[in-house]
């Protein structure tokens, strides 16, 4: 058998001095020497799995056909145990063709033949896991399979899908409860159950898998709502709510429990507003879930926003500005001081794009530091400040230390008070290029906040550099959208021009499965970028009225929300009727 050193040297040309500086430390600290050059990045995870088949005659599949699988096998296994060992058994009903597992011309052994004429196969990642491998087979009590190697992402979709398959559906969980509803209700009030993460409580069982179908779903927030004679489960898809389960009304105290036991909140305080936080992990999804409640007149109402760590963060490109505007903003980012303000709503993406601008400027030779409620990603190389008013750590009162700490650039996450805007402010007149957001619906809304906050207008004049507002529109599915002519009545009746339609077509939203049937998937922003002029900057001298200084931005060329919108509906991207509800007004 050939040393894994000389199938990576020979078949994929790794240099001998990054074999030996790997060798060096696998002998200095152990391990593996694929896992050690994988690490060090001489070796990418498929070439890695390629010299391996080659060293233990296995075939390599870079993907695992997930169609058509049989999901009993699962139910013997703990799921801990096959993602621990990384690897996963596979029932298929009939032979596979190679495009079904993404199989090259060098990964077959035998070329012509299915890569598996069907029955059980096991993807492993790692062969020298044979212990693990037999302890599967003796489990299972499988006489006969094939195995093969297949990356830790693969295996790791293979293992979330079949236990999703195997596992009941809410509303079949709900069934059960209520078909056992005397006995739950007493196992709630005499037991511990609530704390058992373990447990097969069907509360526990419920909570968790509407988290995980949520996830699933992509959704932002789950809102468990009672009402008076029901009680409403719902997340929120691409901005929009849609209902997930309506179980019975005696359902909600036990499981608002034992949400507010998960996030550690007071469960015997029903009458006032709590806060909490946990976070879970859905196969390689780490997942921060910061939990809400509210009293109202039927129990408490509860809403979970749920944040996705693991989700890379967005880069400039990725925001849907136009070439033109993505100059602008580059030109702004690299500005030695003054603020830089992103306005919208709740929910309209203003942190993500602070993120982005961060992102593309974060140098070794700059000082970023942040005070933000909450953090929500970790940055690397930028130094991050949580707000926390309980020890009076408010954006103020760390903004004044910040300054100390001669930082380049500061984000504020948000200007809410006198206090925050006059240091801020004042740190933009002193050599620091400062971002922060505001609640306002435009960009010409922003000085006018900023001026009832308690800001002189000269300070604003002379500190600000522009301002940003933003929202989100949902992205029309590539699966399902069609071309279709709006009518002229329709388009004039909200204040459009139909002779900008006649060359281009516009798409409507269908809904497929690959959508859930919405039609859209995924969201982009569009904006609203007010650069201060030196004319913009005289007129707030003069006024601060809103509409004036819109009114003059708009003669300077600034393109509104709504011009963006259609910009982006022109360009397929997006629908007619998204722009405009995320637009009125």
């Amino acid at each position: 058998m050939n040393p894994l050193a000389d199938i990576l040297s020979s078949r994929f040309g790794v240099d001998s001095e990054a074999l030996l500086a790997a060798e060096r430390t696998r002998a200095e600290k152990g391990g593996q020497l694929g896992e050690i050059l994988l690490q060090q990045k001489t070796i990418t995870e498929t070439q890695l799995l390629r010299a391996l088949g080659h060293q233990f005659d296995v075939p390599f599949w870079p993907k695992l056909p997930l169609n058509d699988i049989d999901a009993g096998l699962v139910s013997k296994v703990p799921i801990q145990f096959l993602k621990k060992h990384s690897l996963v058994p596979l029932s298929y009903r009939r032979p596979l063709t190679a495009q079904e597992c993404g199989l090259e011309e060098e990964d077959l052994v035998n070329p012509g033949q299915p890569p598996s004429e069907g029955g059980c196969v096991i993807a492993i990642r790692d062969p020298l896991y044979f212990q693990a491998l037999d302890d599967l087979v003796r489990i299972l009590d499988i006489p006969d399979y094939q195995l093969v190697l297949s990356s830790r992402d693969a295996i790791l979709s293979a293992i979330n899908l079949q236990y999703d398959l195997h596992r009941d559906s809410a509303e079949q969980l709900v069934q059960n409860m209520e078909e056992n509803s005397s006995t739950i209700i007493t196992e709630i009030e005499e037991t511990a159950d609530l704390l058992d993460d373990t447990s097969d409580a069907p509360i526990i069982k419920l909570v968790n898998h509407i988290i995980s179908q949520s996830i699933k779903a992509r959704a932002s927030d789950i809102h468990f709502e009672p009402y008076q004679n029901s009680f409403t489960v719902r997340y929120r898809v691409d901005g929009i709510l849609y209902d997930l389960l309506t179980p019975p009304r005696w359902i909600q105290p036990a499981l608002i429990s034992r949400v507010k036991v998960m996030a550690k909140m007071n469960i015997a305080e029903k009458r006032l507003p709590q806060d909490g936080r946990f976070d879970v992990r859905v196969g390689d999804q780490d997942i921060d879930v910061r939990v809400s409640t509210i009293p109202t007149s039927f129990g408490e109402r509860l809403v979970l926003r749920l944040l996705n760590k693991s989700g890379s963060l967005l880069e400039l490109p990725d925001l849907g500005l136009s070439p033109q505007r993505m100059n602008t903003l580059q030109k702004l980012a690299a500005a030695p001081n003054g603020i830089i303000l992103v306005t919208g709503p709740t929910g309209s993406g203003k942190t993500t794009t602070l993120y982005a601008i961060l992102q593309s400027i974060n140098k070794p030779g700059i000082n970023i530091i942040t005070i933000e409620d909450p953090v929500e990603y970790q940055m690397k190389g930028i130094s991050q400040i949580q707000v926390n008013p309980k020890i009076d750590l408010t954006f103020a009162r760390g903004l004044r230390s910040i300054v100390r700490q001669d930082p380049d650039v500061i984000l504020i996450g948000e200007i809410r008070d006198k206090e925050t805007a006059e240091i801020a402010v004042q740190s933009a007149l002193t050599g620091h290029l400062v971002f922060s957001t505001l609640h306002t619906n435009d960009s010409p809304s922003a000085i006018t906040r900023l001026v009832d906050i308690g800001v002189e207008p000269f300070l604003i004049s002379s500190s600000v550099l522009a301002v940003f507002a933003q929202r989100l529109v949902r992205v029309l599915c590539a699966a399902c959208k069609q071309p279709y002519q709006p009518k002229t009545v329709y388009l004039q009746s909200i204040g459009l021009r139909p002779e900008q339609f006649a060359d281009k077509p516009v798409f409507k939203a269908v809904g497929c499965e690959k959508c859930f049937q919405t039609g859209y998937r995924g969201r982009i922003g569009i904006f609203e970028i007010m650069v201060m002029s030196e004319e913009l900057k005289t007129l707030i001298l003069q006024t601060y009225d809103s509409n004036r200084i819109k009114a003059l931005a708009i003669q300077e060329r600034m393109i509104t929300l709504r011009d963006d919108g259609i910009e982006k509906v022109l360009d397929g991207v997006t629908t007619l009727e998204e722009v405009l509800r995320v637009t009125q007004g």
